[in-house]
């Protein structure tokens, strides 16, 4: 048995936790967990908004069951067709053989590929209407917000929009749904690591978005993961997060990522950080590669103005930890950086001219000087070390 929980007088929230999963897209660790939420909206007709990972499908309909009963749903909306959100879909179609499932063109393409449904679909455009009876459905298509079939749908009459996973967090819903009912900022690292991995490259496509949604009016935000965002200082704050991190923007700190086999080139990033502090810079983050998940440091350099990168030679090239993470900066078309680099080497240096070309066209503005040891720190290596922490801490008190 479950409790039907009401999000407002007729939209119910029918989504679960996932604590098992380790990996979301088998890449991003999950220590917190992840929720799949799915909402239903009761009127003269039934919408289901957005669905769960197939995994998750006897749970998920027994809440449906405990809301609905013996009625059936009229509507299956789409925001987005990522499996953890549409992998019940096919259960649904043959639960509800009359289900009409709506979406856009990129939408219906999907569920041709993925689940071989093409009948029963109801195909959108940008800011069409369907009415519900007294609620009515507006749909905004935002387009790679983070997948090009994405899309939110807005309840006119409850001020409510769905957003996909825009406004989305890792960490499941422990108890609570609603923002008010927790301790939203414990969601706040979580939801700017989700952005920056899994959002992060589309900064101007989020753009487009909020400016198309600038005039709606806007008083619940329910995302496919995470809380519902309610309309006090947390709504407010999440979409002032999504239009900062969209725009590269960020504060004053540093993130220092490094590889380091031995302990020489960490060496290099103490005394910097330590120069870093001394010049006023309190937010410092030292992360070593072998270490700290990608999916951590991008949040940090996403939260921070400041970067600097080291890296001892290997095999004539970057440390593969460090060249993971540049590819992984490179594919979020990162913006509006301070850069700086340093690296070491014990027979042969590479590693310092592969972080030059990286910075060279990376578009961050460079800090200097490089830094490049052999084999260890010496008298000439730590004053150029000094030099890069002082460098760039002023760059930053000037922001």
């Amino acid at each position: 048995m479950y409790k039907s929980f009401n999000i407002s007088d007729n939209i119910f929230y029918v989504g679960v936790n996932d604590r098992s999963k380790q990996l979301f897209e088998n890449i991003w660790p999950l220590p917190k967990g992840v929720s799949y939420n799915s909402y239903l909206i009761r009127d003269e007709k039934v919408a289901l908004i957005d669905a769960v990972d197939i995994c998750y499908s006897e749970l998920f309909f027994n809440k449906v069951d405990a809301v609905l009963g013996k009625t059936p749903i009229d509507y299956l909306i789409i925001n987005h067709m990522e499996p953890d959100h549409s992998g019940a879909i096919a259960w649904l179609v043959n639960r509800y053989p009359d289900i009409q499932i709506v979406g856009n063109n990129r939408s219906a393409d999907m569920l041709k590929g993925f689940y071989n449904i093409s009948d029963n679909v109801l195909i959108i455009k940008d800011k069409e209407s369907l009415s519900l009876g007294k609620c009515n459905l507006q749909f905004f298509l935002t387009p790679m917000v983070h997948w090009p079939e994405t899309m939110m749908t807005y309840a006119q009459e409850y001020k409510t929009i769905f957003t996909g996973d825009a406004f989305g967090s890792f960490g499941t819903l422990d108890g609570a749904v609603l923002d008010w009912q927790t301790v939203p900022e414990k969601y706040e690292d979580e939801m700017i690591r989700y952005y920056s991995n899994i959002v992060g490259k589309y900064g101007s496509q989020v753009q487009v978005a909020l400016k198309k949604l600038a005039d709606v009016e806007i008083e619940t935000i329910c995302s496919t993961h995470g809380p519902v965002w309610t309309k006090n200082e947390n709504l407010d704050k999440v979409v002032a997060l999504y239009d900062k991190l969209s725009r590269y923007d960020s504060d004053k700190g540093l993130v220092i990522a490094y590889g380091s086999m031995y302990g020489n080139v960490e060496q290099v990033a103490e005394v910097i950080a330590a120069e870093a502090a001394a010049n006023g810079i309190k937010h410092i983050v030292l992360h070593n590669v072998s270490k700290s998940h990608n999916s951590e440091i991008l949040r940090d350099i996403f939260k921070y103005r400041g970067l600097l990168i080291g890296s001892p030679t290997y095999n004539n090239k970057l440390y593969p930890g460090v060249e993971s993470l540049l590819s992984a900066i490179q594919n979020r078309a990162m913006k509006n950086r301070y850069f700086g680099y340093f690296g070491g080497f014990t027979w042969a240096g590479a590693a310092v001219k592969h972080l030059k070309e990286f910075a060279e066209n990376s578009g961050f503005e460079i800090v200097e000087p490089s830094v490049e040891i052999k084999q260890s720190l010496n008298e000439s290596t730590f004053e150029s070390a000094v030099a890069l922490g002082r460098n760039m801490a002023e760059k930053l008190n000037n922001l």
